[in-house]
Parts: C-alpha cells; structure tokens; sequence
C-alpha cells in the first residue's frame, strides 16, 4: 500500500497544494462574474457558478506553462507559413527545465508523506459519503407507495409536464422519509411527496408544486447534482468548493422559479404559493438527503419571493453579450493566473534516514546560454522539401556544458543537424542556494522553407 501510494504522491501533493489557492482565486473570480451576471438574469448567473465549479476542480490538475504555449505556438506558426530567406531557416525554442539537488530532510519528508495519506483517506470519506447518500436516497425511492392522482391532478400533471418540455413517463409516490416534495430519478423521474400532501394544497399551490419539480425534471437537475457531487471529489475538503455548490444550488432553484412562475402564468401568483408552502413545511425536519431535488431546497427563500416580486427588467442583445464576454474575461484571467503561478511536487518524499533528493522547475528564461551555435539547415532536407521540428532532450551539467542530449521526435533527415548544433552550446551554470547544479531541459528547432 505504502508503495503504491508512493507512486501517486507527487500527483497527490501537487494537487493539494494547488487547490489550496487556486479554489478561493476561482470563487473570488466567481463572485465578481456572477454579480455581473446577476443582471442578466438567473440562468447566466448559475452558468457562472456551474463554470467556477468545473474550473476548481480541474485547474489544480492542469501542468501546462502559458510561456512554453506561447513558445510552441509561435514555433508552429513560422513552420506553417513557410517564411524566411531563401533557402530555409530554422529557429530555436527553449524549454523550461528541471534542476535536481534540493535536499529535503527525512523529517520533512514524513509529513508530506502524512499530508498525502490524510488527504488520500479524506477523499476516501468524501466518496464513501457520496455513495452512502446515493444508497439512502434510492432506497427511499424503492420504498415510497407508488399513488395514482385524481383525473383532475392527473390533468394538471400532463398539462405541466407537456408545457415544461419533461419527456418520459412521472411516476407518483407517498414516503414518509421526506419532508416536502422532492424529484429522484435519472432516466425515469419520480415525485416523491409526503403522505397526504396533495390533499392539504390549494389549487394554486399545486400548480406551483407541479411547475416547480417538472421544471427541475426538464433540467435534468438529480443527474447534474449526482455529476457535480462527483467531480467535486477531489476538492470536496474545501470549504470554498462547498459555498460554491451551496451558490450552484441556490441559482439552480432561481432557475426553476423563473420556469415555473412563467409556467403558471404570474410572478406574484407563484410567490405566494412559495410561501404559503414554506409555512406548511416549516415545521417538519428534512432528511440529509444528497441527490434529492426538492421546492425549498436552497436557503435562499428571502431572495427568491423578492426575485419573483420585483420588477423584471429583461437584458438582451448587445448588453448581455458585453456581459457575457465581460465573464468570461474574468474566466480567462483566473485561469492564466493560476496557470502562471501553479507549484509542482515531482519527486516522492519517501521517508529515509538522510536527505532526499527533490526536484524544482526552472523557468526558460533562468536558463541563459554564452555560447549558442545555430543549426544548419541540412542541403539533402531543402531538396526534398522536408520540414518541421526536432524536439531533443537535455541534460546540462553543473559546468553549463550539455552533458546528455538525445532526439524526442523529430524527422529524420533533420535529426543530426539539430544534435550537432546543440551539442556545442555551452549554459550559464544555474545556480540553487549559491551552488551549480544540474539542469534538464528540452529544446525544440523548427525548420521552415520559403515559399
């Protein structure tokens, strides 16, 4: 066990520990997006928190350096648009590199190694969390008395769920376990309601209870709360990842009043049904039920009646585009930045009694060359129109000379001409806590004929 973990947990650290920022950066992005959205009404505003969602839990995983894309992507620019004097050219780009030497003491080593199993074993309870609440919600399911409405509900239900767009057969049920009315299911929806809950509603609360689950049907909202409850795994520790799906949720349920609201026929109408459904359940004590989508959900039951009640002002055309494209500016900002200041664990920091090795990256620009021999572009290639790029791995010693040096990818017939360049160069030797130390590094020649 201890060495298969040993194997994950450079993964495992550096996604700790990027998380560990990157997750309040996102959220703080998050919220300046969405009070720019919230102007253009609730379904943009959770499309931002369903973004910031995705983005906290990938960005942590992601390795790709902004300056190496820049790199390459200009490299295959000039390689498709076969410029340069005649004949051919050929142009260098640096990659960033690895520099080994950094000791890590073996005490410092055992609490990384215990950070990581201490994460490992939470995620392990985020997920048995997960299933369990998977487990108690479809066996409350598989429990409840399947009811067979009056023809006068079951009017209204078709009714609701043809307006509503909801496909496929509802099926009706009593459960005891519930507290309001709560829609399960993935590919055949059920609504779950309290023992004689129907009966005790007006006919406006119900047509407000029907629009409300049909419109959460519509979204298919059980099997996005199911999907957001896993991705959400690895960050599930973070107490800015749950506000996030606390904001998710609350948007969500602003989502399905406008739906419902409109499918009703009136704001003012469907608000007073919200509340008077809020009376009738105050007094009941709801189950810790995960995946279950139910009317009163979300803890934002202030905000949603003044939502409904004031004046809608709908945004269209070019104001909800500058919107749009003002979010996902921020978007695009928040993930430049972390990508930019992202930190890496590339080495296992296995417990030993002495030092153990580690390794640290080191930008292009650190690596500075006094002696650069540039590659020849080989006659034989230029006749035979071959292009492209040669990409070599390299090891520079502590003396800054290239001490290893071997082909990655590249075509052939290019192949030597990059070697025997690169082979001669000659690096200011990096230095780490005042000492010359190891480098490795890749270098990629792109070779490009004229037109």
């Amino acid at each position: 066990m201890r060495t298969l973990l040993s194997e994950f947990e450079p993964t495992i650290l550096a996604y700790l520990l990027n998380s560990l920022w990157q997750i309040p950066l996102v959220f703080c992005a998050a919220l300046a997006a969405a009070r720019l959205a919230r102007r253009a009404g609730p379904q943009m505003e959770h499309r931002v928190w369903v973004g910031a969602l995705l983005l906290e839990v990938v960005l942590p995983f992601c390795h790709l350096q902004l300056s190496d894309l820049w790199q390459q992507a200009w490299g295959l620019a000039l390689w498709f648009r076969h410029v340069g004097p005649a004949g051919g050219q050929t142009r260098v780009i640096l990659g960033a590199g690895e520099a080994s030497g950094v000791a890590l003491p073996w005490h410092t080593a055992g609490v990384l190694a215990a950070v990581a199993v201490t994460y490992a074993c939470s995620l392990i309870y985020f997920a048995g969390r997960l299933a369990w609440g998977m487990w108690t919600t479809d066996a409350m399911r598989r429990q409840a008395v399947c009811m067979k409405p009056t023809a006068e509900t079951a009017q209204k239900i078709e009714g609701f769920r043809l307006l509503l767009g909801c496909e496929g057969e509802v099926q009706f049920a009593n459960s005891p376990a519930i507290s309001g009315p709560a829609a399960v299911g993935l590919r055949r929806h059920t609504l779950l309601l309290p023992p004689g809950f129907i009966e005790k509603l007006s006919a406006n609360d119900l047509d407000a209870v029907l629009a409300h689950e049909f419109a959460h049907m519509r979204r298919q909202d059980f099997g996005k709360n199911l999907f957001y409850g896993i991705i959400s795994l690895p960050g599930a520790y973070h107490p800015l990842l749950m506000l996030t799906r606390t904001r998710l949720a609350e948007t969500r349920e602003l989502v399905c009043d406008a739906m419902a609201a409109e499918a009703v026929g009136g704001r003012e109408s469907y608000a007073r049904s919200l509340l008077q459904l809020a009376r009738m359940l105050s007094d009941r004590t709801a189950p810790r039920l995960l995946h279950a989508i139910g009317i009163l959900d979300a803890n934002i039951f202030e905000r949603r009646v003044m939502h409904l009640t004031r004046r809608s002002v709908e945004v269209t055309g070019a104001r909800r585009l500058a919107i749009a494209a003002a979010c996902a500016l921020v978007a695009f900002g928040t993930c430049a930045s972390a990508l930019a200041l992202r930190m890496e664990v590339t080495e296992p920091a296995t417990q030993n009694p002495g030092p153990n090795p580690a390794s640290v990256n080191v930008k292009a620009d650190y690596l500075v060359i006094t002696k650069k021999v540039p590659p020849v572009y080989p006659d034989d290639a230029k006749k035979a129109h071959v292009t492209g790029k040669v990409v070599l791995a390299a090891t520079i010693g502590a003396d800054g000379a290239v001490e290893q040096l071997r082909v990655v990818s590249g075509p052939s017939p290019l192949q030597t001409s990059a070697l025997d360049a690169v082979r001669q160069w000659v690096y200011k030797p990096y230095l780490l806590n005042g000492k010359p130390i190891e480098v490795k590094t890749t270098i990629t020649v792109v070779y490009t004929l004229s037109k």
